[in-house]
């Protein structure tokens, strides 16, 4: 099943959700419709504080007429529905008496229905005061008109209602977030493709020296696991050839420390016999090259036994570095071939990037500024920047002559974020100084056919599809040409579902749980 089904049965399931059980009749629903805001006439705003978002519907107000409003509230930066607090609801200026009305608690999650019944007509300022159990913060909406009479009213033309309909009900189910359009620093870079990997100094894959049996050195290592430098990891008993085992060079070795012993002896006598003038000074030189002869051969059983016999019986595997076990190819008991991989240890401490930059654009990067990577199924990007969490190791000066490539290496502190050993990554690298741009968040760009799409707020529910020219990308933020302007909002999270919802908006969008 392949992404565009999924996501068209998604939105199928949100239809439901959101329209519920129909009216029985057409006329019922344009009642219904206008009695919250949707109906000929009605006003919708928006507005953003740095803690929430407002979506108000409500009628054209009218001197002693009750209008319902529908305030939907999202909390920033999640954008999902506030469950809990109350609104205030404030008409002031014009030379009139402030008027207040307030509900103290939402009426279904996300929704608030103050109902406002005006004495005083003219330009009024409408504000809504929320006060959660997180915060407090108002809304200042500007200037509403309160007309004296509801033929006044009705004379106002409706506002132009047409976009692409992606209801709040819908976008609290879904992850779904907006962005604001913003200048800010981009600096130049170059795209690049590489692969996170240890540092030569910490990582060490340990493979079996000879063929033979793994045994344990007490707990046995598991991956993942923190080791130390010189550490005993397991012991491998070898399979000796011939007749001979471990017995037969224990033996060896007690022989040859007996003879050594008796050698000594020798020379010691002889010693004692040449001072006294009994032998000549040729039997003493044959004592002292006996005594060496077998000295020797006992330091050699001896190495020879300790090469097959550490406290596990066997030779032990010791850790070259400190670092965290990556990979354990063994178990106790197992038999592996001489050369096979036994144990990975890599220092995850810092780790390098290992990037690879074409050739056409090896030019720019004489003295890289940082650069920037993301994995793949993550849009958040990792950016190492020198001097406060990594360093430029070396730009390679020669071209591969198959990939026609450079290298570009970075260290860089590992972050909260596991990046196993070896990961792919998409990758750019500075090569500049950094200049004022009008960027939005890469997320919010929509592929279609090759042309770069946005989907710009033009209302709490409402949307407009947006071709735009996009240039330099840094980190998460993308440039942005031409189509949009600092101020507005595009979508960040949740476009292609508002893409799916402008291919059929009447179903859809259709229906607010009101």
């Amino acid at each position: 099943m392949n992404r565009l089904t999924l996501a068209l049965m998604f939105a199928g399931a949100l239809t439901l959700a959101a329209c519920g059980e129909k009216p029985a009749n057409q006329a019922a629903e344009s009642a219904a419709e206008a009695a919250h805001g949707h109906g000929s006439g009605g006003e919708k705003l928006t507005h953003f504080t740095d803690r929430s978002e407002l979506f108000v519907e409500f009628p054209r107000l009218v001197v002693g007429e009750k209008a319902a409003f529908a305030a939907h509230l999202s909390r920033l930066p999640d954008f999902r529905a506030i469950t809990a607090g109350k609104i205030t609801l404030r008409l002031s200026g014009d030379g009139q008496p402030d008027e207040v009305f307030t509900v103290e608690r939402p009426s279904q999650p996300g929704i608030f229905r103050p109902e406002a019944t005006p004495k005083h007509a003219g330009e009024r300022e409408l504000a809504i005061e929320v006060s959660t159990p997180e915060f407090t913060v108002t809304h200042e909406l500007g200037p509403v008109t309160v007309y004296a009479d509801r033929k006044a009213a009705d004379a106002e033309p409706a506002a132009d209602d047409d976009g692409i309909v992606f209801t709040k009900e819908q976008q609290w189910k879904v992850d779904f977030a907006t962005a604001e359009v913003v200048t800010r620093p981009i600096r130049a870079a170059v795209a690049a493709t590489g692969i996170v990997r240890a540092r030569p100094d910490g990582e060490a894959q340990l493979t079996a020296q000879t063929a033979g049996q793994v045994q344990p050195a007490g707990s046995f290592p598991r991956l993942g696991q923190v080791v130390k430098k010189g550490q005993a990891l397991a012991y491998l008993v070898p399979r000796l050839g011939g007749e001979t085992d471990l017995a037969t060079l224990r033996a060896s070795a007690d022989t040859a420390r007996v003879e050594h012993e008796l050698a000594r002896q020798e020379l010691a006598r002889t010693e004692a016999l040449y001072r006294e003038e009994i032998v000549p000074e040729k039997r003493l030189l044959a004592a002292r090259a006996a005594e060496a002869a077998a000295r020797a051969e006992s330091r050699a059983a001896q190495q020879r036994l300790g090469q097959y016999s550490g406290a596990g019986g066997g030779i032990p595997v010791r850790a070259p570095v400190a670092g965290t076990l990556a990979e354990v190819r063994v178990s106790p008991g197992a038999y592996v071939q001489e050369g096979a991989l036994m144990f990975h240890i890599a220092d995850r401490s810092a780790l390098w990037l290992e990037l690879r930059v074409a050739e056409s654009d090896a030019a720019r990067l004489a003295s890289p500024t940082g650069a920037a990577f993301r994995v793949a199924g993550d849009e958040r990007s990792v950016e190492i920047i020198p001097g406060r969490n990594g360093r430029l190791i070396a730009v390679g000066g020669v071209v591969d002559a198959s990939t026609r490539t450079v290298p570009v290496v970075f260290e860089f502190t590992a972050t909260d974020r596991h990046l196993p050993i070896g990961m792919a990554v998409q990758a750019q690298v500075f090569a500049g100084g950094a200049r004022e741009a009008v960027a939005i968040p890469a997320s919010s760009v929509l592929d279609e056919g090759g042309m770069d799409v946005v989907f710009v707020q033009a209302g709490g529910e409402s949307f407009e599809r947006r071709t735009v020219r996009l240039g330099a990308r840094e980190g998460d933020w993308v440039e942005v040409l031409d189509g949009l302007t600092p101020g507005q909002r595009v979508v960040s999270r949740g476009a292609y579902l508002v893409k799916l919802a402008s291919t059929g908006t009447a179903q859809i969008g259709h229906g607010h749980a009101h």
